[in-house]
This record gives C-alpha cells, structure tokens and sequence, in this order.
C-alpha cells in the first residue's frame, strides 16, 4: 500500500510537472517515506502520513513470503518480475519478502572459505552473490533485484540499478563484499539456509509461506500470489480476533471473580463486626444489670441491719 501510494503520488507530480517527483527530490521512490525530510522534499508527506497511519492499525503480523531461486534461473526471473515483486508493490503492508539466492548451486569447502557450482554456470555464481551482498547491504535491495532480473542482462545491469534505487550504496562497495570474505559467508549461509528446508527443495523457484512448504502452497504462489497472501492474513485476523475474545472472556471471568471474593470478604466482615459489636452491647448491659443489682442489694442490707 505504501508503494502504490507512492506511485500514485508519483503519477500526480508527473501529470502537473512533467516529472515524477520535484527537483529538491533526488532520492529513488523507495525512500521518499525513509524520513519527514525526504517526504516533504519529494511532496509525498500527505501519503507518506495516510501509509503510516494504516501500518500503525495492523493486527496480525505480516505473512512471510520466501523465495529460494537462481539469479538465471528462467522460472525463478519470470516468478519474481511477474509475481513476486507486483504482490509486494500492492501488499507490502501485509506481505513480508525474503530473499534466497542459491538455489540448486553446490557448495564445497576450500580452506576457510567456500567455493560454489551453480546450475546456469559462473555467470550466474556472479549473479548470486551480487544480490546477496545487495540483500545485506541496502533496503532498497529488492527493488534493486527485481530491476537486474526484468533486464535483458541481469549482471550488466546491476551496477545501473544500484544507481538508480540506491544512489547512496557505492557499487566498489557491492563489489569488495562479491570478492571478499564477506559475501562468501553470506552465501554460505544461504546454502546452509537453502539446505535445511523442510521438505528438501526439488525444483527452484522455491516458495514457503510462513515457513511452510506444500505443493499446494506453491500452485497457488504461482497463480496468484496476491490471492494467497490475502487469504493467510484473513486467517491470521480472524486468530488474532479469536485471542482477543478469550483474553476479554478470562478477564471478565477473573473480574467476576474478584469482585464475587471481594462481595463476600465484606459481608464475612460486617457480619462479624456485626456479631462482636452485639456481644459487647449485651456484656455491658449485663455487667451494668449485675453491678447495679449488686449495688442495691447491699444498700437493702445496710438498711436492715440499721
């Protein structure tokens, strides 16, 4: 919702200026909401607010949409550009993305670092890396991503899409995580990531919902991603709404209770100052009877032996 927003408001400038943002803004789209500055700057801050406010009103948590594919993959280049990263665009406020890259490579250790075999060759091993260092270094990552895999050439364009998402990221930078000790651990959790799936992968593009893989699951990701996600998050409501319910039942339970306790602590002792307050009214009217009735016994006595 955030993103659309931002494009709708993006169309608007474009309609009334002739570009899609003014000339103060000179951050990609993704970041126009990063910052109160950086709204005002590209004359986003109504929508930036109006996306606030909704995020500000979920109730249950996003669903966790994950997706282990090969950066030359065929199907993995067509699930992402067509699918993957269009649902998130309309549903990022719902719709979490997480990103494998490693796919059907083979890892093989080679002293303390790793060296890997990838099904489309070294060039894709190269597209890997670089979008997994992206991963690790940019929220703007996926946009990044998405704009190397629609490309005719996904690693020539790399270094053009970081400019154009994330200005700020150096591409030397990109590069000395792809050749360094950095990217080969990231990768190498990927592998380790990739290889721990429960069931094991067979095919890429891989999808798990939540955590969850089925062959059920993964039709419907490839149909309509956008259908599924909706439906998860209409199920995880209705459990939220239902834990609200039985905390809202327990505490009108336990007030009841308290109160009943209380009601009954109270009448316990009313009742009993009651009681004590009556024992001490009828001790004294004897002891005074007595005393008095003593009293006058003995002046009668007095009397007659006078």
């Amino acid at each position: 919702m955030k993103t659309v927003l931002l494009l709708l408001s993006a169309l608007s400038f474009s309609s009334r200026s002739g570009s899609c943002a003014p000339s103060s803004c000179r951050l990609p789209p993704s970041q126009w909401c990063s910052s109160l500055d950086s709204a005002v700057q590209c004359g986003v801050l109504k929508e930036c607010l109006q996306s606030n406010f909704t995020r500000s009103h979920q109730t249950a948590d996003p669903v966790l949409v994950e997706l282990y594919y090969e950066s030359l993959c065929p199907g993995c280049r067509l699930f992402l550009t067509e699918m993957l990263f269009p649902t998130w665009l309309l549903l990022n406020e719902i719709m979490n993305v997480n990103l494998v890259p490693y796919g059907n490579a083979v890892e093989k250790p080679d002293g303390q670092k790793y060296i890997y075999e990838c099904q489309h060759g070294k060039e894709e091993c190269l597209g890997n890396m670089i979008e997994t260092c992206l991963l690790n270094m940019t929220k703007a990552a996926f946009p990044i991503i998405f704009c190397m895999e629609s490309s005719q050439d996904v690693i020539k364009s790399a270094k053009s899409c970081v400019e154009l998402y994330s200005p700020q990221l150096s591409w030397d930078k990109v590069m000395s995580c792809v050749n360094g000790d950095l990217g080969n651990q990231l990768m190498h959790q990927n592998a380790m990531k990739t290889n721990a799936l429960k069931p094991p992968h067979n095919y890429v593009p891989w999808v798990t919902i939540n955590g969850e893989h089925t062959d059920d699951l993964q039709d419907k990701a490839q149909v309509s991603l956008f259908t599924l996600v909706c439906n998860m998050y209409k199920v995880q409501l209705i459990m939220v709404i239902s834990y609200i319910y039985i905390y809202i039942y327990i505490y009108i339970y336990i007030y009841i209770y308290i109160y009943i306790y209380i009601y009954i602590y109270i009448y316990i002792y009313i009742y009993i100052y009651i009681y004590i307050y009556i024992y001490i009214i009828f001790f004294f009217f004897f002891f005074f009877f007595f005393f008095f009735w003593g009293f006058l016994d003995l002046n009668q006595q007095l009397l007659f032996m006078k």
